[in-house]
């Protein structure tokens, strides 16, 4: 059962919580509106499309803040709490201090599970709807696409290349196809340029040349062109960079699935975005414990000095998040350790806090 203390606390903890994320969101969309609006006047974009972008930018960065928003949030109401000496009465009355952590662990857990599903299951859809309204309106000339050095294993038995595929033109340099049988090539397809056909879905390349391997010789085909039909699309050949972002856990888990068997050279950002979701909500209860740590006692300065300190203390949480993320997305550290890196390293610290606290 839960005592007056536990529903005073879970109260405060969940309703600060909500409060500051509807203080925030309004300023966010506001200096993202007055950022973005000559660009949605200049492209005559419809009233609806910008209320639907808004309530996906909402969501987006709701998603990507709301340890920050739930850090200075818990800092807020405890080190209101510790100003009006409340936790002194506490703990004076025999609770002990861990037992005064409870009802903070069950408000984390509750914005734990919201997280969860929010990550998993809402945040994609809001991700992908943020995403192509920015690259149709906001950032036109810019591709949303890896369209540099994409090499894809396509089926069980071909493998795709292309050194710079230009999707405004649909159109790409060096492309190759290699086909395999019992894993030994049987031919090779080249050509200096490939080119989309949309009109009839196929592909036509220029300069083009087949190399059958024999047993005792290879048979040279060429070509200035060749209009021909392949069983990849342009999907395969400059998949969407955010792609991941857009699809919820079981999508996900198949599309990773589906890339590593494809070869392709983006997994590890793939494998980032997966591991994040599960890391994310965990944050809750570690960022939790350290601002309970640090804003439960009662300092010369007031809330100043703790919202100070919280400030400080998340923005350097969302520097190890971005700094590791980029890591593991363009070298080969581990998406593992690169997204569960910040956690460990803060999870130390509030061990650390909590323990000075508890003194």
């Amino acid at each position: 059962m839960l005592s007056i203390l536990d529903k005073y606390i879970i109260k405060q903890y969940l309703g600060t919580f909500v409060l500051l994320l509807l203080l925030f969101i309004p300023i966010g969309i506001i200096v993202n509106l007055a950022e973005k609006i000559d660009k949605i006047l200049e492209n005559e974009v419809p009233f609806m499309e910008v209320v639907t972008y808004y309530v996906d930018f909402t969501i987006y960065f709701a998603n990507l803040l709301f340890p920050l928003f739930l850090f200075l949030s818990v800092i807020w109401f405890t080190s209101k709490l510790a100003n009006n000496t409340e936790i002194i009465a506490f703990l004076s009355s025999g609770v002990s201090y861990y037992r005064f952590l409870r009802p903070y662990i069950i408000g984390a857990t509750i914005v734990c599970i919201a997280a969860f599903i929010l990550g998993m299951f809402i945040a994609p859809k809001a991700s992908q709807g943020f995403n192509e309204f920015s690259f149709k309106y906001l950032k036109k000339g810019r591709q949303d696409r890896e369209k540099s050095n994409v090499y894809r294993q396509i089926n069980d038995n071909d493998y795709i290349y292309v050194s710079y595929f230009n999707v405004s033109e649909k159109s790409g340099s060096n492309f190759t196809l290699e086909h395999f049988e019992d894993k030994k090539m049987t031919y090779k397809l080249a050509a200096s340029r490939i080119k989309f056909n949309e009109k009839d879905s196929t592909y036509s390349l220029f300069n083009y040349t087949k190399r059958s391997v024999g047993l005792d010789n290879d048979r040279i085909e060429r070509k200035k062109r060749l209009d021909t039909v392949f069983s990849f699309d342009l999907d395969d050949l400059t998949p969407v960079k955010y792609i991941a972002e857009t699809l919820n856990l079981p999508e996900l888990n198949n599309f990773i699935s589906s890339e590593k068997k494809k070869g392709s050279s983006f997994i590890s950002s793939y494998e980032v975005v997966r591991h994040k979701r599960w890391s994310l909500p965990v944050s809750a209860y570690i960022l939790t414990i350290i601002a309970v740590a640090v804003s439960s006692v009662k300092r010369r300065g007031g809330m100043g000095v703790n919202l100070a300190i919280g400030i400080a203390i998340g923005m350097i949480f969302i520097f190890f998040d971005k700094i590791f993320g980029t890591l593991a997305a363009k070298s080969d550290f581990s998406p593992f350790v690169a997204s569960w890196a910040p956690n460990i390293v803060f999870a130390i610290l509030a061990i650390y806090l909590l323990r000075n606290a508890k003194r």
